[in-house]
């Protein structure tokens, strides 16, 4: 079988080396992929904006599904555009994907269908906003409408900072904007919960927990991620049953009464409070880093599951795990997720001894003359599988610190919450 995995992060290499174990697939094709990808795939230099090319090299080579990675093409119909074309492809449908696409679209939702999230207001305007934070209790929480590749959320201490938010979000930071959320802030712990649907059946598809601030202890500006656990240590019997009976299903409702099955992997950001679950955001499609740690432990061939969904038939497949932990760590860009340096050279990388329990997934990479070199803020995913988190952490630790890229910045502390000091 000829399939084509769309995007070039580490979601997208952890997707294609699962996929790639499958026995049924002849060719994968990496829209336009990474280093790592290069290794197991061939890369496509196509604009992953451009869905007429895409639609044409498919075409062209016979390509007989289609995984799309990111959200940004997900949100602007990449699905529809190739169901349109009578080409098979994994992922929601441009409507569905405005979960993601527009948190407004989101939080009006979870108001019509009593799914649990924090309070919230909508405003159109730079003074409106700023009014009413005139008399807002903080801290508070700032967030831009629409993508921002997991940066445009803003935890505000005080009235200045959120100002300041207000003020990036209306000027265009992260595009053009003509409202923006202001919502109170939830104290409690994070947990992002996985689905995955074929419009008619869905199955869990794992937990995880994200580290998305850039500094140790969960200090400093929000990132895409700089690392991440399976599963989480929040989960339980009972919390698990909270959240596919007030959230899940409840979405999944909404969706289908807008006249849209879901199809894809659905992942619910949450903040857990004694035992219950808000909705922070939805993304429609895997988490990054989260995937690298969820496809390590999944045993089941991920080609048939995905084209169970598919076809329909997600019932008729069980989902399978390793009974194992699983801990990632992102290797990133001195700088990022500000101002960071592209095109530095990585040495050492095939000189890493892996294990059966070890993997290394690229994102901002790319080779030149069977060189590797940096081509983003985050740069590598360094995986381990275990019996315990604390050895998956230690052995990941001791990769990077054999590898010695000079230009690399990373968190030593993921997953501190479930490791004992």
């Amino acid at each position: 079988m000829i399939i084509a995995i769309i995007g070039s992060g580490g979601r997208e290499h952890a997707i294609c080396k699962k996929i790639f174990e499958s026995k049924r697939v002849k060719q994968i094709y990496c829209i336009p992929g990474n280093a790592g990808t290069k290794e197991i795939a061939k890369n496509v230099n196509i604009d992953i904006k451009n869905f007429q090319e895409i639609k044409e090299f498919l075409i062209k080579e016979n390509v007989k599904l289609v995984i799309v990675g990111p959200e940004k093409p997900l949100v602007e119909g990449i699905v529809n555009f190739l169901e349109n074309e009578n080409i098979k492809v994994f992922g929601p449908r441009k409507k569905n994907s405005q979960l993601e696409g527009s948190k407004i679209f989101t939080k009006k939702i979870c108001s019509k269908y009593n799914i649990p999230t924090a309070k919230f207001g909508i405003f159109n305007s730079e003074e409106n906003a700023t009014k009413f934070l005139n008399s807002a209790n903080f801290p508070i929480v700032v967030k831009a409408d629409g993508l921002a590749a997991g940066k445009g959320v803003y935890i505000c201490e005080s009235k200045l900072h959120a100002v300041n938010a207000v003020k990036e979000i209306f000027n265009g930071k992260f595009g053009e904007a003509k409202e923006l959320l202001i919502e109170e802030f939830l104290n409690g712990d994070e947990m992002s919960f996985f689905i995955i649907s074929d419009g008619i059946n869905f199955k869990k598809f794992q937990t995880a927990q994200d580290h998305k601030r850039v500094f140790e202890g969960d200090k400093g500006k929000n990132t895409g991620g700089m690392g991440a656990y399976c599963p989480s240590g929040l989960i339980n019997s009972e919390l698990e049953t909270k959240i596919l009976d007030k959230i899940i299903k409840p979405t999944l409702k909404a969706m289908n009464d807008l006249g849209e099955n879901y199809k894809g992997f659905l992942y619910a950001g949450l903040m857990i409070i004694k035992n219950e679950p808000h909705l922070i955001e939805y993304n429609v499609r895997m988490g990054d880093p989260e995937c690298q740690t969820i496809f390590p432990l999944l045993k089941t061939d991920l080609l048939d599951i995905i084209e169970s969904c598919c076809d329909n038939k997600l019932d008729k497949i069980k989902i399978e795990w390793e009974n194992k932990k699983s801990l990632c760590i992102v290797l990133s860009s001195k700088g990022y997720p500000d101002n960071f340096k592209k095109n530095i050279k990585i040495n050492n990388l095939k000189k890493l001894e892996l294990t059966n329990n070890d993997f290394i997934f690229h994102a901002g990479t790319k080779e030149i003359n069977k060189e590797i070199y940096s081509n983003g803020g985050r740069v590598l995913n360094f995986v381990s599988i275990s019996s315990n988190y604390k050895n998956c952490r230690e052995r990941v630790l001791k990769l990077i610190k054999n590898l010695n890229w000079t230009n690399g910045y990373f968190r030593k502390d993921i997953g501190y919450k479930v490791i004992e000091k």
